[in-house]
């Protein structure tokens, strides 16, 4: 893999569950996007859009059957993992590519110890003795923030608040030096300043290991704080993908502008009116196309857009009819606006930068 190739690369990903009658639920439905190393790309999106399967399809972690990949490519420093058998999976998974989950007190198992349970991680994928496992945990446990490691070793997942149990989930996470950490709103079932507690030790984990990271989460000042780059998600499919600066400064997706406004001081926050399409009966053209304030005829023709180029700036592609060639951008784009859209005219766009300046390295 040369300096320049992505770290992990997702083309076209269908993931479809069984339901008892038959029918085919598409959670993901044909999505494409890379993460590059050492940087964060977060998925954002409301509940439903196919988040958290898009990231547990990544090492087959949902139960199959029901659930299974029809067809879709999911390449790690340049190894397919699609078709791998259970056990090479298995040694992905834990080993190159870790999983953080929202709900801490979940992921621990109630009857163990914490330091049983991150030895085990370690042992799983390396080959040491218990002492050297042991050794390995307290200095897990140390770099999370966990005072007096050593003696919290035997200590039960009871005995340790939130914050801490998603401290514990990240040292096992990390127990195998991931190239890739996927992190499934992790900070979704704490208070605001754990929150940021944990934010800010996943990006100083992140600088020490260069590690890269898959952020899944709603929350989009979540976003603007810890992403490189930014996957926009709704009904199994990518509306829109760029910079962290290209979504917060140039939203173009209709949907994309209508998150940004539910955020706290930029909007309605009554939220976005109507409901997400049924995933057993998707409709034709844009998933989007029923809550869109900007839908035309095209919008509900054929399958979802192509995505187009907006602007300038290298990857910020959107999936929307008003930015082809013969269409104009400006309908969806706001008159006080400036986008340069690829021989589809100028639109200017003025405002502050509600993402300030990205991610801080």
């Amino acid at each position: 893999m040369s300096a320049n190739d992505p770290l992990l690369e997702v083309e076209d990903l269908h993931v479809y569950f069984q339901t008892e009658t038959g029918e085919d639920v598409q959670a993901v439905d044909g999505i494409s996007f890379q993460v590059q190393p050492g940087e964060t790309t977060a998925i954002v999106g409301e509940s439903g859009s196919g988040k958290t399967v898009t990231s547990e399809a990544i090492t087959r972690l949902f139960q199959s059957p029901p659930g299974y990949i029809p067809e879709g490519s999911v390449t790690l420093d340049g190894e397919e993992l699609i078709g791998m058998s259970e056990d090479e999976v298995r040694a992905v998974r834990g080993g190159k590519v870790s999983h953080i989950f929202q709900n801490p007190q979940g992921a621990l198992n109630p009857v163990y110890t914490v330091g049983w349970q991150i030895r085990e991680a370690v042992v799983l994928h390396q080959d040491v003795s218990k002492t050297e496992a042991n050794e390995r945990a307290v200095e897990l446990m140390t770099q999370v923030g966990i005072p007096e490691a050593s003696s919290r070793l035997d200590d039960y997942p009871h005995e340790f608040s939130g914050g801490q149990k998603q401290r514990v989930i990240i040292a096992m996470a990390l127990a195998c030096e991931p190239d890739l950490l996927i992190a499934d709103e992790p900070t979704t079932a704490l208070d605001v300043t754990i929150q940021a507690q944990i934010l800010n030790l996943l990006k100083k984990l992140q600088e020490e290991r260069d590690m890269a990271i898959l952020f899944i989460t709603h929350d989009l000042g979540v976003v603007a704080e810890v992403a490189d780059r930014v996957v926009v998600m709704y009904a199994g499919k990518v509306m829109e993908r760029g910079s962290v600066t290209d979504i917060f400064n140039t939203p173009a997706h209709p949907y994309t502008r209508a998150l940004l406004e539910c955020l706290p001081g930029e909007g309605d926050l009554g939220g976005i009116p109507g409901q997400l399409p049924d995933p057993k009966d998707p409709p034709d053209g844009c998933r989007f196309t029923d809550r869109c304030p900007h839908a035309v005829g095209l919008c509900s023709q054929g399958d979802q857009p192509d995505h187009y180029d907006v602007g300038e700036d290298a990857g910020h592609t959107v999936s929307c009819v008003h930015f082809a060639r013969d269409m104009n951008a400006g309908v969806v784009l706001n008159e006080s606006e400036e986008v340069a859209t690829d021989g589809r005219g100028t639109t200017d766009r003025g405002g502050s930068d509600r993402s300030g300046e990205g991610k801080q390295r």
